[in-house]
């Protein structure tokens, strides 16, 4: 069972004043292509894993997100750590019908 929640929401400096969009689409490219579960949602996106992973996977959506053009990015970030397990059901489950 993964042990951490990791959200995230990356904002990205675009050069010009650009849409951010297509930034944040190669941000999440390098969650789906890791493997992990996860969730996108409006404003962040939710994975589910070992820490040590998921903060590898925050390390290369930086690398990515600036090797796509962004001269600085601001990365919000939010961990819910349990050794003894952790997921994103077992704590919504309450809330779907």
């Amino acid at each position: 069972m993964a042990n951490a929640l990791l959200s995230i929401q990356i904002i990205p400096k675009t050069p010009n004043g650009e849409d951010v969009i297509p930034y944040v689409d190669r941000a999440i490219e390098v969650i789906q292509t890791s493997g992990v579960k996860h969730q996108v949602n409006a404003l962040e996106t939710t994975m589910e894993g070992e820490l040590a992973e998921l903060l590898d996977i925050v390390r290369r959506m930086n690398e990515a997100v600036h090797e796509f053009g962004s001269g600085s990015i601001i990365s919000q970030v939010k961990i819910l750590y349990n050794p003894d397990g952790v997921s994103m059901d077992k704590l919504t489950e309450k809330y779907r019908p």
